[in-house]
């Protein structure tokens, strides 16, 4: 596979994602493309004193339209009722400029840009906990292994009622931006214990928490569970380590029930790498774009982690984009079946590209399509079986009646693991 660029695939936004870890819900990778601006200059006759600061406009507008950003400008600063600084109107400026664009391109201050790495890069500072917005509660997933939120008792289905005395809303960015803050300090959550219907204040010290999007679980002697709650830089490790646990566990592992359920997206080369895992040849994703290093395609290599190992892929509407990726180019080279509901339909790529000053810009740069030439913008992808319902959260798979549902659908379905043999070699230490 070649990867001639770091890029972003965008999950999809907050109110239409359920389980979102406290990381957020957006990734881009440690080492980010980098910035391609230009010196801003002055077209002639277009440089204008606003109030005495020179308005410097980019020699790339023609005149006409300098001038009308210039008057713009002028009016804002002299008549707007409160007096607002430059930096402030120009961050303005920049955000209606790439949100204009379309629902994912955006502009991105110096925290917002500093959230989507730690994203990427699979740790943040917090309490380290699932949640979701559920009848108008946010709602605990699960407490992450080893969280602070774990050790403290938190427990999944707790609602947050309050976060440091304060009403919590419905809103999960706003939740998740509560309960964030630096290693070493305190945050006091007011939850309901559904099971008893009881209020428990818990304090928690925050720390800083290493995000594991690969969970595994024993559905019987023969088969198993993998989760895969979002794609960071980690994610391939992370597939490789419980691939390997549970074939230790399990030696007469023969089909996987590999749950992309509610996994919004992250990062390209982590959802191309899982893919690559499961395939020994063939197409992953063709992109499409302007710029040259938008253009790209990428392939599986030969050999494959789960050789002679039947998949099954759950998926339902909250399933997008980088998971998108990994579900078409798993169904489309006949590797896995697809079970559950059609997917969301993000088919776009998005770059994160510095600027001078700290700040960021998210940019769509391309639109991509499955190996059998699909573009899924939205459209989603249809699985091979479809289950009836509204969609579903991941829960307990011993429990989860979609779990079940896919599991029954390997058991009866002639293998599709055994078209390989070779297993790729393990790439971790």
């Amino acid at each position: 596979m070649k990867s001639p660029r770091v890029v972003l695939i965008l999950g999809v936004i907050a109110g239409l994602v359920v389980g979102v870890v406290l990381s957020r819900w957006m990734f881009v990778s440690d080492t980010p493309a980098p910035a391609t601006t230009s010196p801003i200059t002055a077209p002639t006759g277009t440089t204008s004193a606003i109030n005495g600061t020179t308005a410097v406009l980019s020699k790339q507008l023609s005149v006409d339209d300098a001038r009308r950003l210039a008057e713009v400008l002028a009016q804002v600063r002299r008549e707007y009722v409160d007096e607002i600084p430059d930096d402030k109107l120009v961050d303005g400026a920049m955000r209606g400029m790439l949100s204009g664009l379309d629902a994912h391109s955006a502009y991105l201050d110096r925290r917002e840009f500093e959230e989507i790495r730690r994203g990427a890069a699979g740790n943040y500072p917090g309490i380290g906990i699932e949640v979701s917005a559920e009848n108008g509660f946010i709602k605990v997933q699960r407490p992450l292994e080893d969280s602070p939120a774990a050790r403290a008792g938190i427990r999944a289905g707790d609602l947050i009622l309050r976060i440091d005395g304060e009403a919590v809303g419905t809103n999960v960015a706003e939740a998740i931006e509560q309960m964030r803050g630096p290693a070493g300090s305190l945050v006091r959550l007011t939850v309901r214990r559904a099971a008893r219907d009881e209020l428990v204040d818990v304090v928690l010290e925050r720390a800083r928490v290493e995000v594991h999007s690969v969970t595994g679980a024993k559905l019987d002697s023969r088969h198993a569970y993998l989760r895969i709650a979002s794609f960071s830089d980690t994610t391939p490790i992370d597939f490789e380590r419980t691939i390997q646990r549970l074939r230790s566990e399990q030696p007469n592992l023969k089909g996987v029930v590999i749950d992309l359920r509610n996994n919004p997206g992250g990062v390209l080369e982590g959802a191309v790498a899982v893919a690559d895992a499961m395939l020994d040849q063939g197409n992953i994703v063709v992109a499409r774009g302007r710029a040259v290093d938008a253009r790209f395609r990428m392939d599986a290599e030969p050999g494959q982690l789960l050789a002679g190992i039947e998949i099954a892929v759950l998926v339902n509407g909250a399933s997008a984009s980088a998971a998108e990726i990994v579900a078409g180019a798993l169904k489309d080279n006949g590797r896995a079946l697809l079970v559950g509901r059609r997917t969301y339909g993000k088919g776009s790529v998005q770059s994160v590209i510095p600027l001078s000053n700290g700040h960021a810009i998210k940019l769509t740069t391309s639109r991509y399509a499955t190996p059998s030439g699909t573009y899924i913008n939205e459209r989603g992808i249809e699985p091979d079986v479809i289950l009836s319902g509204p969609d579903s959260a991941p829960t307990d798979p011993s429990v989860d009646d979609e779990v079940r549902a896919a599991l029954r659908e390997l058991q009866r379905r002639a293998p599709r693991g055994t078209r390989t043999a070779e297993a790729k070699t393990p790439k971790i230490s």
